[in-house]
């Protein structure tokens, strides 16, 4: 048994705070606000983030970040990319030196356009960190269904005894070493996730979705072997896997926007209006200007951006990538 902290009391880190119950951990869950974890804690479900999922009442529930990290074997760092530098900021001084630490968090760093590994081993001053993704949904994984995911990190060591620590015979994690990879799939099928939305709020077909998917795939697997990603990478779990489900399910989050944008509405009264965040909306300039430090093309990453910062008309979008340049499949 494992003494497991996680950082983020959202739906990911609620499901995965049962995934290591059900395995028999002792689990502690921070979250920054300390009247709804009293709540939390109280009603035994996370209505804001999880709602109609019964929490056993094992699981910790704390808003003291010492207390949550003291004696921990594992920290999961589940806060959302936008928050991610100031939350560990403030718990990484007080880890334990032994624990093993993985980010499970699907975005990138909003002042370096660094990934979550990155910022975690900068602000911890020691790694190396593992990172966790795949197509996953807090909805499903809560409920124990069938789900499988990838846990990267360069010390294989580490990588096995985290695999051990997360899987059973309903999440079942593959271990690999391409921590670039597995975290920029995560993030950038967001991105992809958001063109998606657009196309079904715009009325289009199963030959739409299908190429967006597929073009957006060629697009991810191109920045990210520029940023030292594996190509290989991207056919796997944390790439085409994870892309798949988020551009797809009624439970992705950044296709519900990128939906509600190609209906018409405005982007500031989208994200007013969710209680959790869609990590593509962050994403999508940083993906955008990251491409463009390195010379590549991005243009679904551009007309999502276009979209979102200035509000440009979602069938002028598609009109402009439908209207580039014919070149070879492989280009």
């Amino acid at each position: 048994m494992k003494t497991v902290a996680i950082i983020g009391d959202g739906g990911w880190g609620t499901a995965l705070a049962l995934v290591l119950a059900r395995n028999g951990h002792a689990v502690r869950v921070w979250g920054p606000f300390p009247d709804y974890i009293a709540q939390v804690r109280a009603q035994g479900e996370n209505v804001k983030f999880l709602p109609g999922v019964r929490l056993p009442a094992s699981i910790g529930w704390t808003a003291d970040g010492a207390e949550t990290v003291r004696g921990a074997d594992v920290v999961v760092l589940a806060v959302p990319s936008k928050y991610f530098r100031a939350a560990w900021q403030l718990l990484a001084p007080q880890v334990p030196p032994q624990a093993l630490i993985v980010s499970v968090t699907k975005g990138l760093d909003q002042t370096t356009g660094g990934r979550m590994t990155q910022v975690a081993e900068e602000l911890l001053g020691r790694g190396p960190i593992a990172a966790l993704s795949g197509p996953s949904h807090a909805e499903e994984v809560a409920r124990s269904l069938p789900t499988a995911v990838t846990l990267a990190c360069a010390d294989l060591a580490r990588a096995v005894t985290l695999q051990k620590v997360l899987s059973n015979d309903a999440f079942r994690v593959y271990t690999a070493d391409d921590v670039a990879g597995v975290e920029l799939g995560g993030a950038l099928k967001n991105v992809m996730a958001i063109a998606a939305g657009v196309c079904d709020g715009l009325g289009f077909g199963d030959n739409t979705k299908a190429a967006l998917i597929t073009r957006g795939l060629a697009e991810m697997t191109r920045l990210g072997c520029a940023l030292g990603a594996q190509r290989a990478t991207f056919a796997g779990l944390s790439g085409l896997g994870d892309l798949m489900v988020t551009c797809t399910s009624p439970h992705s989050r950044n296709r519900a926007v990128g939906e509600r944008l190609g209906r018409g509405e405005p982007i500031a009264a989208i994200v007013e209006s969710m209680a959790q965040v869609a990590e593509g909306v962050w994403t999508c300039a940083i993906a955008r200007d990251l491409a463009r430090r390195h010379g590549l093309p991005a243009p679904i990453t551009e007309e999502v951006c276009a979209v979102i910062q200035d509000g440009k008309d979602p069938r002028q979008a598609v009109q402009a990538l439908l209207g580039r340049e014919l070149r070879p499949e492989q280009d």
